[in-house]
């Protein structure tokens, strides 16, 4: 799933809580892509030093590309704020991609902030 279509997804998801008593949400786990950016050499970096550096992935799962080739993808998301205000939700996310052998191949994050 894309980046745009979990954000899109992120939102869709508070967006339906407004009904409820809460007047806050928070969705997925914190992660600082700083410490990752800072870190981070493509084809060198390992899953065990991601996980060192962020924790475990929100979310799993492979990726092919158009040439067929297969890449392991974690993702790491957090999404959080006032229902009243969506538009001052705070949004993270960061997917990155692994080749069979465990290391980092690709990556993309994008973030917004109240």
């Amino acid at each position: 799933m894309s980046l745009l279509a979990r954000t899109t997804i992120l939102l869709a998801f508070a967006a339906s809580l407004s009904g409820c008593a809460a007047t806050s949400f928070h969705v997925g786990h914190d992660f600082d892509p700083g410490i990752f950016s800072a870190n981070v050499v493509r084809g060198k970096t390992t899953q065990e030093e991601v996980r060192t550096w962020l924790g475990a992935p929100t979310s799993t799962g492979i990726r092919v590309d158009p040439d067929g080739t297969r890449y392991n993808e974690w993702t790491y998301y957090m999404a959080d704020g006032q229902l009243s205000e969506l538009s001052e939700t705070r949004l993270k996310t960061l997917e990155i991609k692994f080749d069979p052998q465990g290391v980092v191949r690709g990556y993309a994050w994008s973030s917004s902030s109240r």
